[in-house]
C-alpha cells in the first residue's frame, strides 16, 4: 500500500487532538462564567477575547477611580496538581489557581476585576475539563472579579495520559494614593495574620515525598490529625482548596476612606513567612514574629513528624498555617482585627516590627 494510500483521511483527532471536545467544553461553560460577570463585562461568549468597561458610569461602579493604576499577576498551582490528576479530583485545583493570582494582586491594596485561565492537558475531556472550570468560576466568584476568558490546549505530545496544568492570570485595579508602598511602615507598627486553610499551593513537591518516603496512604485516616481532618481521608485535606482572602481584604481597606491604618501586606507563598513577610518591609526595619502566637493546622506537624523535616525548613516551605499576613497601626489593630473577625476571618497578632534589615525574625 502507498503512503498516500495509507494516510488518506487522516484527520487532527487521530492525531491526539478533538475539535469536537473543544467546542463541547465552549458551550458548557458558558452558564459557568456568566456567573462571574457583573454590568461592567462586555462581548459574545466564545469571542477572541473578552471586554470589561472601565469608563466612568455611576450606574455601574460602586466607586469611580480618579487616578487608576492597572495593577496584574499570573500565576499556577504547581505540583499540586499531580495529586489532583492521580485523584481524578478536578474542580479543586481551580479554586488554587484563582487564588494564588488573587491573593498576590490584593497586597498591592488592588481591587481583582478579571481573569484568564489557561488549562494544558493530553486530553480535552468535556466532563473533566468542565469540572476545572467549574472550579475556576467558583474561586472568580469567592474573589469577587470576572472569568472573561481562558485557553484550553489539547497538546497530547507535551502531557503523558491523565496530565494536566493550570494557570491563570488576573488584573485589578487600584487608586494610585492607595497602593500599598513597603516604605510606609513604621517600627511598632503590629503583624497581623490570616489562617490558611492548609498546605494551600506551595511545597507539593515536598509533600510527595514525604509521602512517598514514609508510605502513607493517601485514602487511609489518621486520627494524629485531629477530630475533623481525622475522620477524612489524607488526599482530601492535601488538596482542600488554597483559601482566598479577596473580598474581606478588600472590604477592610474601603472601610478606611481617608485614614491607611494598613501599612503593608504579604501572601504567605513559597518561602513562608521569613521569605514573604520581608517582601513588604523596608530596608531599615525587621518583622519579630512570634511562632507560640498561633497554633498551625495540624497538617503540618503530621508532614513534619513523618518526613523528618526540621523546623526552620517547615517554615521556609509552608505556610504553617498562616496564608496571609497585614502590617497595621497599632492604635488601629484592634478595630482591624474586630473587622477581620466580622468578615469571616480567624486573625491572630503574630509580631511587630522593629529596626533592622528587612528581614524576618522569631521573637
Amino acid at each position: 500500500m502507498s503512503t498516500a494510500a495509507r494516510t488518506k483521511g487522516l484527520t487532527y483527532k487521530d492525531a491526539g487532538v478533538d475539535i469536537d471536545a473543544g467546542d463541547e467544553v465552549v458551550d458548557r461553560i458558558k452558564p459557568i462564567l456568566r456567573r462571574t460577570y457583573g454590568p461592567r463585562v462586555l462581548g459574545r461568549h466564545g469571542g477572541f477575547a473578552g471586554m470589561f468597561r472601565l469608563d466612568f458610569n455611576e450606574k455601574l461602579f460602586k466607586r469611580n477611580y480618579k487616578e487608576p493604576v492597572l495593577v496584574a499577576c499570573t500565576d499556577g498551582v504547581g505540583t499540586k496538581v499531580m495529586l489532583a490528576a492521580e485523584r481524578r479530583i478536578f474542580d479543586t485545583v481551580g479554586i488554587d489557581c484563582v487564588a494564588m493570582n488573587v491573593n498576590d494582586l490584593i497586597v498591592q491594596g488592588a481591587e481583582p476585576l478579571i481573569f484568564l485561565d489557561y488549562l494544558g492537558l493530553s486530553k480535552l475531556d468535556p466532563k473533566d475539563t468542565t469540572a476545572m472550570i467549574e472550579g475556576v468560576a467558583r474561586g472568580c466568584e469567592i474573589a469577587g472579579c470576572a472569568l472573561i476568558g481562558g485557553e484550553c490546549a489539547e497538546m497530547p505530545g507535551i502531557y503523558k495520559p491523565g496530565d494536566f496544568d493550570i494557570a491563570g492570570f488576573c488584573v485589578g485595579v487600584v487608586e494610585l494614593d492607595r497602593a500599598i508602598d513597603p516604605m510606609r511602615v513604621k517600627k511598632g507598627d503590629v503583624v497581623i495574620g490570616l489562617e490558611s486553610s492548609g498546605v494551600h499551593s506551595n511545597g507539593y513537591t515536598l509533600v510527595r515525598r514525604i509521602i512517598a518516603d514514609a508510605k502513607l496512604d493517601l485514602d487511609a485516616t489518621y486520627e494524629e490529625l485531629g477530630p475533623v481532618w481525622g475522620a477524612e481521608p489524607l488526599w482530601k485535606l492535601l488538596l482542600e482548596p488554597t483559601r482566598i482572602y479577596a473580598k474581606p481584604i478588600v472590604r477592610l481597606l474601603a472601610s478606611y476612606k481617608k485614614k491607611r491604618v494598613v501599612s503593608g501586606m504579604a501572601h504567605i507563598t513559597g518561602g513562608g513567612l521569613p521569605g514573604n513577610v520581608c517582601r513588604a518591609l523596608p530596608k531599615t526595619l525587621d518583622a519579630v514574629i512570634d511562632k507560640r502566637a498561633w497554633t498551625p493546622h495540624p497538617v503540618f506537624p503530621f508532614l513534619q513528624a513523618h518526613g523528618g523535616v526540621d523546623e526552620d525548613e517547615m517554615f521556609r516551605v509552608f505556610n504553617m498555617g498562616i496564608g496571609y499576613t497585614l502590617i497595621v497601626r497599632p492604635d488601629f489593630a484592634d478595630g482591624v482585627i474586630a473587622k477581620l473577625r466580622k468578615y469571616g476571618e480567624h486573625p491572630h497578632v503574630i509580631g511587630r516590627i522593629d529596626k533592622g534589615t528587612g528581614e524576618v525574625r522569631w521573637g
